[in-house]
């Protein structure tokens, strides 16, 4: 018997419907029909509160295959989080650009260190699309860590094409407008980026 036949057989000796069961374990109706259709398996937690629910144990719902199914999976979105956790991060790193002297500021006939908030002598069209690099990746950023539980398809797909987009514009951005010091910083930032997706495959 396979864990979805063991669910809805649990379910229908406790005389619930999938919506009852779904309100005992503050999980969506949807959840309950995917994993008695066994489309589909809840997490740890999940799995515990069910257990729990029914005074049974674990083993008692779920074969040795489909423990492991079900730990591989978690472990994937485990992996999955921490890729998000990290890609959040570096984006907001790029908020350092604000105030750190990565920039050749002129001022007469001196050129010196200046960072995004203090340059002086480069043309406004440059300035802003600075500005609009490095704020749209802060955004992005702050987005990616606060909705890090989204599961809405569209924001899962485009994060991370979006993330590595704004990385290569800044770089392309930095390099043509000779700034050769937040080019390699830009570099950085995306390199590491490509390092844990690399991984991740």
């Amino acid at each position: 018997m396979t864990f979805g036949e063991k669910l809805k057989k649990l379910r229908n000796e406790s005389g619930l419907t999938q919506d009852e069961l779904a309100e005992r374990l503050y999980v969506t109706r949807t959840a309950i029909s995917k994993w008695e259709t066994d489309k589909g398996y809840p997490n740890i937690e999940s799995l515990k509160a069910i257990a729990s629910f029914f005074s049974i144990t674990v083993d008692d719902l779920l074969s040795s295959d489909e423990i492991l199914t079900i730990a591989e999976e978690d472990q994937k979105q485990a992996r999955k989080r921490f890729i998000d956790l990290i890609f959040g991060l570096l984006d907001i790193c790029s908020g350092l650009f604000l105030f750190l002297p990565l920039f050749a500021s002129k001022g007469g006939d001196v050129i010196k260190g200046s960072s995004l908030l203090m340059l002086s002598g480069v043309s406004d069209y440059l300035t802003i699309a600075y500005f609009a690099i490095v704020i749209g990746a802060v955004a992005l950023g702050i987005l990616t860590l606060a909705l890090s539980g989204c599961k809405a398809n569209v924001w899962i797909r485009s994060k991370t094409k979006i993330s590595l987009a704004l990385g290569v514009l800044s770089v392309l951005l930095f390099m043509i407008s000779l700034q050769p010091y937040a080019a390699v910083f830009a570099f950085s930032l995306f390199v590491i980026k490509v390092i844990l997706l690399l991984r991740k495959n």
